[in-house]
């Protein structure tokens, strides 16, 4: 798991990040518990909600066993929308900005690890990479808090507008989905403004800060790499494919968008859509939405952001490579190929085995969860793959889980936001010296 330099213990950078994430978690925790943090007289939230709601917000999720907006103080949603844009960034980039901001130098070792929590592909220009994410937040989170500000300024007191629109601002652009309202953004349902602001904050966060450097720099598709080009395909076939299914499937459901008029149904469907993948607002009522809608959901959910994002999953592209592979193989292709270019076997079996871990762990706690809670397992499931894919949807069962229930999910959030991969290296990993190879063989499968 670790290994020793002299008086020195050297961490693997999965491991730090583990570290790093639950200390995290853990100051949340603690914070979340104090009685200034809830309006409940005497005292805050017990361990486990807190501990609940601290991890969804750093692992930018989203679900909560509690009503945000009646059960925080102000500081209560201070400290959530703070750890809300420290878990977005990363406390990795975080702590650089600290760096930064303090004048202290930046060693070999923060910038390998930066490296490793940003999942870029060099330590070269890692800090610069820092200042632009912390810039491009800024700019971003600025303007759409000002737009829902200026919207909700219609609808409330003014100082009351600027406050939801910084809050919402934050939690969608990070892709956490924490509302202050009871049914989230409901109210708003088929309003343009608030429909178009917050799916452009949390797209915009989903898609990656090198992805949104890359158009910077670049200002022309061809000239992109090929994984913003893959990440921006992806993103637009997905978010063209996820309304057009919620439409035709609750078209007709009086619970969802049946009742709703057709310009409505529209931004319903758009909205629910394209937010499946990774922030968990909703303007529907996603309990009552059809089996087939939440099946798709989950599949949706499943397959996540972007790589080096805010938002969870196996990434869309992971999943591209993964589709890209199964095509070679049964064309009889010696190669994988995107955009007319070949991708390594070694990308491949990578892809492959997030895909693997996050089946895994998927399977292990909706199994467990068979055990703990007493609920239909359409539920159960789209809970554990809502918590992997820090999508934070809920098919209204996230307050009903039991206590032991609820520590399953707490950890099924924190394997989605650090990676299913991150996790089994952080769990599994060991120095091995000699490297032995042994004699092929050949096995029967399919």
């Amino acid at each position: 798991m670790l290994k020793r330099k002299g008086n020195l213990i050297s961490f693997h950078p999965a491991q730090i990040l583990v570290m790093g994430f639950g200390s995290l978690i853990l100051v949340g925790t603690l914070l979340f518990m104090l009685p200034i943090a809830t309006y409940e007289e005497g005292r805050g939230l017990s361990f486990i909600d807190a501990l609940f709601e601290a991890t969804s917000a750093v692992c930018v999720t989203g679900l909560a066993v509690v009503d945000t907006g009646s059960t925080f103080t102000t500081f209560g949603e201070i400290v959530l929308l703070c750890l809300i844009q420290i878990g977005g960034w990363g406390f990795m980039t975080t702590g650089i900005f600290m760096f930064i901001i303090l004048g202290k130098k930046i060693g070999l070792k923060e910038r390998l690890l930066l490296q490793d929590s940003l999942n870029v592909f060099s330590i070269s220009g890692v800090v610069n990479l820092v200042k632009r994410i912390i810039l491009i937040t800024v700019i971003v989170e600025l303007i759409g808090a000002t737009a829902l500000a200026i919207r909700w300024s219609f609808d409330m007191p003014f100082s009351k507008a600027i406050y939801y629109g910084i809050f919402h601002s934050v939690s969608a652009f990070n892709n956490a989905g924490f509302g202050l309202e009871p049914d989230n953004l409901s109210k708003w349902v088929g309003d343009p403004t608030v429909n178009i602001m917050v799916t452009f904050l949390f797209i915009i966060g989903g898609i990656g800060f090198t992805v949104i450097l890359d158009l910077f720099h670049k200002r022309s598709i061809r000239k992109l790499s090929l994984h913003s080009k893959v990440a921006l395909t992806m993103t637009l076939i997905l978010n063209i494919i996820g309304p057009f299914i919620i439409f035709v499937s609750e078209y007709s459901n009086p619970d969802t968008i049946g009742s709703l008029h057709f310009g409505d149904k529209v931004w319903a469907s758009y909205f629910q859509g394209v937010v499946t993948r990774t922030a968990g607002f909703n303007t529907i009522d996603i309990g009552a939405m059809n089996l087939s809608s939440l099946v798709f959901m989950m599949a949706l959910m499943f397959i996540g952001a972007s790589s080096g994002s805010t938002g969870g999953g196996i990434k869309v592209t992971t999943f591209a490579i993964i589709i890209s592979a199964f095509w070679a193989v049964v064309t009889n292709r010696d190669d994988v190929n995107i955009f007319k270019r070949r991708i390594s076997w070694e990308l491949v079996n990578r892809s492959l085995s997030i895909v693997v871990a996050g089946i895994f762990f998927i399977f292990l706690i909706f199994f467990l969860l068979t055990f703990t809670e007493d609920a239909d397992m359409s539920k159960l499931l789209f809970e554990t793959i809502s918590a992997f894919g820090t999508v934070g949807l809920s098919a209204d069962f996230t307050p009903e889980l039991s206590p032991v229930g609820r520590i399953f999910i707490t950890i099924m959030m924190f394997i989605g936001r650090l990676g299913p991969l991150t996790m089994a290296f952080a769990l599994l990993h060991t120095r091995k010296d000699a490297k032995v190879r042994y004699a092929e063989e050949k096995i029967l499968i399919g």
